[in-house]
């Protein structure tokens, strides 16, 4: 079935009523006294924003607010994927495919929709519009819970690229962050011929003891503090790459341990101070966490950490795969550099290493970028920074 669907999110008020009487009776750890976040999310802060969520917090202003964006859903290999799809009014917009990761969705990308595909109302140059492309990934949001294992970066890309043909996108530049920064490099790696540029907001690069010899100071500090941060706050990798059934359990029974395993990473990795809120809009982040609570993905998108060899790696995991695709690694992930242009936009408290000489030796890197703020979700914390970013790295491949 090749058919592209409208889709429209209309969630059933007896969820939001479920989702309200299980938030009023969490059942609440003790904590002592003074710890902050150096053992998680503090007690004080997370039940305030329960009751916030509970009490405060609109779905269905949000929910309408995604609705503005027009949606679809397809089948591919054997899985409905939805995307967001606006196509700019512009002649000679360039489509550009934007892509999430864990614990991000769509919703990362609501602030940054309108001034891609209309820069003549945003201060920008029309020249510069693009259609924009936002899948969820699947095992994420509407686009999950998948059924079956095996889905890892190969399938994903492959499927994504699936996604652009159907659209009938001959050719596309491709955008992401997280996952989507390991997604957007392997599509133009399969399709080169297509894919006419990268970019992502992080760039991960191994890296062995004899190249940390060869870095600059700077590097090497920028390396060795990233080293720290995850050491520390490599749990949640760790356990989603080994036992990710047995995590789910909690979170898609209870919406506070949803909230805390999420809200966790929107502190450690944003540019925030006290609490996420201070780089992340609150409702904004309540939007991303209830959309995986609604469509109980918290298993399958944290089985993509067990699923992909990349990211049980990153974890300290051996990692397994449900399915054999040795042939589309071979393209996806190959010894040899990629060719397609790539540009890197690099935010201060972004967890990913970005070291440019050594990601030259895998990526074609034409454009780099170090920014003064932001971290991990750029599209929500500095959505300015990251269109005029993504802008000025297309701009030569019109």
């Amino acid at each position: 079935m090749t058919e592209v669907r409208p889709f429209r999110i209309e969630v059933p008020e007896p969820d939001l009523d479920d989702l309200r009487q299980r938030l009023a009776r969490t059942r609440w750890p003790e904590q002592p006294p003074g710890l902050g976040w150096d053992y998680g999310v503090p007690l004080d802060y997370l039940r305030e924003l329960a009751e916030y969520w509970r009490t405060g917090y609109d779905w269905r202003k949000n929910e309408a607010r995604l609705n503005q964006f027009p949606q679809f859903i397809t089948t591919i290999d054997g899985q409905e994927v939805h995307f967001v799809h606006v196509r700019s009014a512009e002649p000679g917009a360039l489509p550009l495919i934007i892509i999430h990761g864990w614990p991000g969705s769509i919703v990362e990308f609501t602030r940054v929709l309108d001034p891609l595909t209309d820069p003549r109302s945003h201060g920008g140059d029309p020249a510069d519009a693009f259609h924009v492309i936002a899948p969820s990934i699947p095992g994420f949001g509407f686009s999950g819970p998948t059924r079956e294992t095996g889905w890892d970066l190969d399938r994903v890309t492959v499927v994504f690229a699936e996604l652009m043909e159907r659209l009938g996108y001959g050719f596309y530049g491709a955008h992401g962050g997280d996952f989507g920064a390991l997604v957007s490099p392997a599509l133009g790696r399969l399709h080169p011929d297509r894919v006419v540029g990268v970019h992502v907001n992080g760039i991960p690069t191994p890296v062995s003891r004899e190249q940390m010899a060869a870095l600059s100071d700077a590097d090497l500090e920028r390396l060795e503090t990233l080293q720290r941060l995850w050491r520390d706050q490599r749990g949640y990798a760790a356990i989603q790459s080994t036992r990710p059934q047995t995590l789910a359990y909690g979170l898609t029974d209870s919406p506070v341990a949803q909230l805390a395993w999420i809200v966790e990473k929107f502190k450690e990795w944003t540019d925030s101070v006290e609490m996420p809120e201070d780089a992340v809009d609150r409702d904004q982040l309540l939007t991303n966490v209830t959309l995986y609570w609604l469509t109980a993905t918290a298993g399958s998108s944290a089985r993509f950490y067990k699923e992909d060899p990349t990211l049980s790696r990153m974890a300290g995991s051996a990692g397994s795969s449900g399915r054999s695709r040795e042939a589309i690694r071979s393209v996806v992930r190959p010894g040899q550099p990629s060719t397609v242009p790539t540009g890197v936009a690099v935010f201060p408290h972004e967890v990913a290493v970005s070291i440019r000489d050594l990601g030259s030796q895998s990526h074609n890197i034409v454009h780099w970028t170090e920014f003064d703020r932001g971290g991990h979700f750029p599209a929500m914390e500095v959505p300015d920074l990251l269109v005029e970013d993504l802008r000025r790295f297309f701009r030569q491949f019109r």
